[in-house]
């Protein structure tokens, strides 16, 4: 990463474009909306997505079902690629296996029964569907 892009002491660190910098959100507002709903806490209290930034900081981010553990080690504004986006932090232990603990829970969970025909039912189709569970 170049020294440019990372941390200048006059600049200051938004923690929504530090988020969009580190690429946990594809977009600045994806990941302001998430700061403003409570999903991003720095150091265990909500924020603002205009709060500042420092290194050493310790964020608790969730996406979805994830929860990340995130402690800061480098600030930077700017995008860069995701390679160098895990430069800028680096994830508790802790966190890294309750995610792959999860994300191995919902890889075995069956998905839901769906309707094995092409679109919408027949008229007929939807008949015998009505008299098979008892409507009609």
């Amino acid at each position: 990463m170049t020294e440019k892009s990372v941390q200048t002491t006059d600049e200051k660190f938004r923690i929504d474009k530090w988020l969009f910098a580190a690429r946990f959100y594809k977009t600045r507002s994806l990941a302001a909306d998430a700061v403003e709903r409570g999903q991003v806490q720095i150091n265990g209290m909500r924020a603002k997505p205009s709060r500042i930034l420092n290194a050493g900081d310790l964020l608790n981010i969730r996406i979805g079902p994830y929860h990340h553990q995130i402690r800061v080690l480098a600030l930077s504004n700017q995008r860069r690629s995701a390679t160098e986006a895990r430069v800028l932090y680096q994830e508790t232990e802790e966190s890294r296996q309750a995610r792959e603990i999860l994300a191995e829970n919902l890889k075995s969970q069956q998905p839901a029964p769906r309707y094995a025909g092409k679109g919408r039912p027949t008229k007929r189709a939807r008949r015998n569907l009505d008299r098979f569970t008892g409507e009609a």
